[in-house]
């Protein structure tokens, strides 16, 4: 899920506004692959011309901006974007690697911090993608996200937010971790956290946010070794209906242990305001079959219930999908997963998606 850069963000294509690191690893790419093709060396890339094209009608692309190995400065790479695009057209940014990639201990702080400078020069913009990072790049817990409430703050007619890496930094001394406690904000839409590693922490100050018209959160929950140690409490908030009146669309994914996260969604009163649930991308098993079944009553409400990515035999999984069938609900039970161990007791067997 994070070994590829974004190809569309918010609907749109992503383009990238060339940094000068990241114009020459795309040449250099392309040149070994001119030469593995017995053909000349190019002396431009694709890349460039749709930035030009792009340029000409800024609001139709999510921009990506990111500087890449051996690079610009951030500050003068972002100045030089905001001279040479009109954006105040600008209605979706891609953040990507800010330095990460030749020091993989700098912190989100300064791309914040720029963003939050510059924030008059983007009177559009609606939708920002907080940390698009490959795995190449930085692992997921390694990238260190800083506060990023004060950029919400800075952007009131932001409707939607992603944020990639929230967790424990690489074990880096000193490291920085994602904080977002917003007192208040109108415009937000749209909540995702993708992480390999979920801290409870986190949760609570999301959940203590004044986010009135949010109708989207997405929570990529994670493992206990990379920081993620959320429980079921520090959600209390939320299951009880208290918080996010209008929400509609809840992703609990990327769990070590989706069958715990079932359980307490079944048993929320939440659940009957949702239209949509995603719990995929997680550990889904044997032992949490029968409770599946059991509550299918509870979400045949649902418009779609995602559990792909998941641990169930073939047998197990024609039994919930013709379950759920019976009840109207189509469920996405696609990517069966085989477990590592024949030993049902066996957790390191049984793993999410993104971790490390």
């Amino acid at each position: 899920m994070n070994g590829e850069h974004l190809t569309e963000y918010a609907g749109l294509p992503v383009v990238d506004f060339l940094s000068e690191g990241v114009e020459k690893d795309y040449l250099r790419a392309a040149s070994h692959q001119a030469r593995r093709n017995g053909e000349e060396a190019p002396t431009s890339v694709p890349q460039r011309e749709r930035m030009d094209k792009a340029m000409a009608a800024p609001g139709d692309v999510a921009w990506r901006l990111r500087v890449g190995e051996d690079g610009e400065e951030l500050a003068d790479y972002l100045t030089r974007f905001v001279r040479d695009v009109d954006t105040t057209r600008i209605v979706a940014l891609v953040i990507g690697d800010w330095g990460l990639y030749d020091d993989p201990e700098v912190s989100s702080v300064g791309v914040r911090d720029a963003l939050i400078e510059h924030a008059a020069a983007f009177p559009a913009l609606r939708s920002l993608f907080f940390g698009d990072l490959t795995y190449e790049e930085a692992e997921i817990s390694w990238i260190q996200q800083d506060d990023l409430a004060p950029l919400v703050a800075a952007y009131p007619r932001l409707a939607e937010l992603t944020v990639r890496g929230t967790g424990d930094g690489g074990g880096f001394p000193d490291a920085s971790t994602l904080a977002l406690r917003v007192p208040e904000h109108t415009g937000l839409r749209s909540l995702t956290l993708q992480s390999g590693g979920l801290p409870g922490s986190l949760v609570r100050q999301v959940l203590s946010c004044g986010l009135p018209n949010l109708e989207h959160l997405e929570l990529w929950l994670g493992i206990d070794q990379y920081g993620g140690d959320a429980t079921p409490e520090d959600f209390a908030p939320l299951l009880s209906g208290d918080v996010f009146p209008r929400l509609r669309h809840l992703g609990l994914r990327n769990a070590q242990d989706t069958g715990l996260w079932l359980r307490a969604l079944v048993e929320a009163p939440v659940l009957a305001r949702l239209t949509t649930v995603d719990l995929s991308e997680g550990s889904l098993r044997g032992r949490d079959v029968d409770h599946l079944l059991a509550s299918v009553p509870a979400l045949a409400h649902l418009e779609s219930l995602d559990l792909h990515h998941h641990y169930l035999s073939e047998e197990d999984t024609e039994r919930v999908r013709a379950a759920f069938a019976a009840a109207g609900l189509e469920v996405d039970l696609s990517e069966r997963e085989v477990p590592d161990s024949d030993d049902p007791d066996d957790e390191y067997a049984y793993y999410p998606s993104v971790t490390e």
